[in-house]
């Protein structure tokens, strides 16, 4: 009974428009959509929730799990999730997933401390450069110069260079703390490391995005154009972060002071819906707005209350995003039968290589520090969330087509795969080293803590 109960609402939440058109001439069209929203948002959370919490069990980021389940729920497998141009739902489920990407940010920001922020110090900053730099130009020369997929281009092969690079340099700042935290090394100097480095790395990313953002909205490719939109991108953060800082501990204590049930709440949210529409009326990406939020109410004293009370709220919007991504994944793209599809697979390889080879490097360009090098390097590996927005934006942009789309994902899915297993291996190799300061360039050496073996 349950059983025939489960599939009838499958087959409901599959039916198209005009199914459902046919099946209730009683109802009006905003009534179709409400009732088709009713059936498939419950499925796409669910959904999520049960993938997350099986790939949890396997030791693997939930997010893999969530992007599987979107990818099965999408066209290209069940059908469940619309994502065509002419299905008013599809437009509805892609609102929901912007608001979640915004929330998703804006947590990541109320996660990152401003003042350890400015306190990693060279060595993280180091990391962070490099390991932005180098897959930036690993993927930029490889696309720019291979005669391989250009046929994929919908734009200028340049501008479509500049994206893949970018959508290689950030790394997931939630996946790597949440692998280094299950390996209980949390306080070790490699993981200060990879968490400094990969807050200042997103915070390079995202500025990379503001200006692969001007470039999506039609803007010629060149030095000024290029100026102009890294001068928005981190204009618009240094400013937001100044008046946000000066003015958002008085707004807020006042908020919290107020009698009414969840105003905090109320308050925190709307503050970075604001924040992030303010970064795209100024030229910047909206996710930008939504980092910069987080930053800036992570100073306030009300800080716990609300890291605590937005969780409930990016469980609902958060999964929405992540499989609304996977659903647009086109799986016929990654058949190895297929000849046509051979091109993908061979970029997403060289992606995923360019992607691991960057980011590993990252360790051996501090040099007057001793450290589990190839530690850092792996956990600074996984491209998570950030690398799926980049990708999104650009699909969503017209930059990216739907087999350089295939590509990018197999990238994404194939850092966080191998990176839990790898960090493991290096930490239980060559060891965890004490979590003392970094020095300065030129300081005398600190001692390191033995380590079980050789430095890699």
């Amino acid at each position: 009974m349950i059983g025939t109960a489960l599939r009838g609402v499958f087959v409901l939440a599959a039916s198209t428009p005009s199914t459902l058109a046919a099946a209730g001439n009683a109802h009006g069209v905003d009534d179709q959509l409400v009732v088709r929203l009713f059936l498939i948002l419950p499925l796409i959370l669910v959904a999520g929730k049960l993938a997350g919490e099986l790939f949890e069990r396997i030791h693997q980021p939930a997010v893999l799990g969530e992007l599987i389940a979107g990818t099965l729920l999408g066209p290209s497998v069940l059908g469940v999730i619309p994502v065509g141009s002419g299905d008013a739902l599809a437009e509805v489920i892609r609102i929901l997933a912007e608001i979640g990407v915004v929330i998703l940010l804006f947590e990541i920001g109320l996660d990152s401390d401003l003042k350890q922020f400015f306190r990693v110090g060279r060595g993280a900053s180091i990391v962070a450069l490099v390991g932005v730099v180098a897959p930036f130009l690993g993927g930029f020369l490889f696309w720019h110069f291979t005669p391989l997929g250009h046929d994929f281009n919908l734009i200028d092969n340049t501008t479509t260079a500049i994206f893949i690079g970018a959508t290689l340099t950030a790394t997931s700042v939630g996946i790597t703390a949440r692998v280094l935290a299950d390996l209980n090394v949390m306080h070790s100097l490699e993981a200060q490391l990879v968490i400094g480095a990969a807050v200042i790395d997103d915070v390079l990313g995202l500025v990379i995005l503001g200006v692969v953002a001007s470039l999506v909205a039609g803007e010629a490719v060149g030095l000024l154009s290029i100026g102009r939109a890294l001068g928005v991108a981190v204009g618009f953060l240094a400013l937001a972060l100044a008046l946000g800082l000066a003015l958002a501990p008085r707004v807020f204590g006042f908020v919290d002071r107020m009698r009414v049930r969840g105003v905090l709440l109320v308050a925190a949210f709307s503050f970075a819906l604001i924040i992030a529409a303010l970064a795209h009326l100024a030229g910047s990406a909206m996710i930008v707005g939504a980092f910069a939020a987080g930053l800036i109410l992570s100073g306030t004293n009300q800080f716990d209350t609300i890291e605590e009370r937005i969780k409930p709220v990016a469980d609902i919007f958060t999964p929405v995003f992540f499989l609304s991504v996977g659903a647009r994944l086109d799986l016929r793209l990654l058949n190895p039968t297929d000849p046509a599809n051979v091109p993908v697979l061979l970029i997403g390889l060289v992606l995923f290589l360019i992607a691991v080879l960057g980011k590993i490097a990252v360790g051996y360009f501090v040099r007057w520090r001793k450290f589990n090098r190839l530690a850092v390097g792996i956990g600074m590996v996984p491209r998570g969330e950030v690398g799926l927005i980049f990708a999104n934006i650009g699909l969503d942009g017209g930059v990216l087509s739907p087999q350089l789309f295939g590509g990018i994902l197999i990238m994404v899915i194939g850092t966080t795969f191998i990176t839990p297993p790898l960090l493991k291996w290096s930490f239980g190799r060559y060891g965890v080293t004490d979590p003392q300061p970094l020095p300065e360039r030129g300081a005398e050496p600190m001692e390191r803590t033995p380590e079980p073996g050789p430095e890699p």
